[in-house]
């Protein structure tokens, strides 16, 4: 029988892939990514601590500003304390509300990822020619910013519309954070050329596990610990990706940072066996492998 399919990947399995090794000489390679968002008042899609606040959400929306006020300066600056530049999934309305916290992530060597202009938006429900318009507006605002256009893109609320993928590729974007189907990049098939999606975590990833999932700080730093080890182990078979993902007003929190940071100095006492990297030079690496 088949099964009705997307066709935007190609079964292979793990155990039949060609073997190689990251720039560095490493079998895995790490990277951490950054939500720093921005969300327009009383108005669009939100992420909120505190479910049914009353209209105006005071209250759900100075827990977001932390991220931008406090918070991100504090992750960015623990992530450069063990030698990670982050990768900024980034709202661009944030050059406006938060110029500061750009100017500091830029400091550190951070990769700036398309991430939408608000994350009050969303893709899903958008017609061709907004959604088109949408990716270049993002990407022209990196490009004015940044001297250089996005390579990368991570859908606000990992939402995309059937024509997603092959408009990125269109827009110039190399490749995408949206999908976690393997430890490897994997190519996507468009109407046009390959896009790339690199593996991003969404478990790994303090929204969906410690807000959706109601997870506490100490269980998302073992799961990150968990996941290292496993892979590092894994890794000595075949190379490997590993992700994970933070937000600003999340983990920026002072007690999810103080147990994030465990984790990170779990990671860091092994930098010598793995690749702590950016996604863009991930991509870069394993671009030249198009199939």
């Amino acid at each position: 029988m088949t099964l009705p399919s997307h066709g935007r990947y190609d079964y292979q399995p793990i155990t039949r892939r060609p073997d190689f090794t990251w720039p560095n000489g490493a079998r895995l390679a790490v990277y951490v990514a950054l939500g720093v968002e921005d969300y327009r008042f009383s108005d669009g899609l939100t992420e909120n601590l505190l479910a049914g606040a009353s209209k105006p959400d005071f209250v759900n929306t100075s827990w977001r500003d932390y991220g931008n006020r406090v918070g991100g300066f504090r992750l960015i600056d623990r992530l450069a304390s063990f030698g990670i530049a982050p990768a900024i999934l980034l709202n661009t309305a944030v050059y406006d509300t938060a110029p500061d916290l750009i100017e500091t992530a830029r400091a550190a060597g951070a990769e700036m990822v398309g991430h939408g202009i608000t994350n009050s938006d969303t893709l899903a429900g958008m017609g061709e020619a907004e959604e088109r318009a949408y990716l270049d507006a993002v990407a022209t605002r990196i490009a004015r910013e940044e001297g250089e256009p996005p390579r990368g893109w991570s859908s606000p609320w990992l939402a995309q519309t059937e024509r997603t993928f092959d408009l990125l590729g269109e827009a110039g974007y190399g490749y995408v954070l949206d999908l976690r189907l393997d430890d490897q990049p994997v190519w996507l098939n468009t109407r046009a050329k390959p896009l790339l999606a690199l593996p991003y975590a969404l478990e790994l990833n303090d929204s969906s596990t410690i807000i959706g999932r109601q997870a506490g700080a100490a269980e998302f730093a073992e799961m990150i610990i968990n996941e290292f080890d496993e892979l590092l182990d894994a890794s000595a078979r075949q190379p490997l990706v590993m992700s994970v993902v933070v937000h600003s007003f999340i983990s920026g929190a002072p007690f999810r940072l103080k147990t994030l940071t465990r984790a990170l100095e779990h990671i860091a006492a092994r930098r010598d066996d793995v690749w702590l990297t950016t996604p863009r030079r991930i991509a870069d690496a394993y671009g030249g492998r198009v199939p």
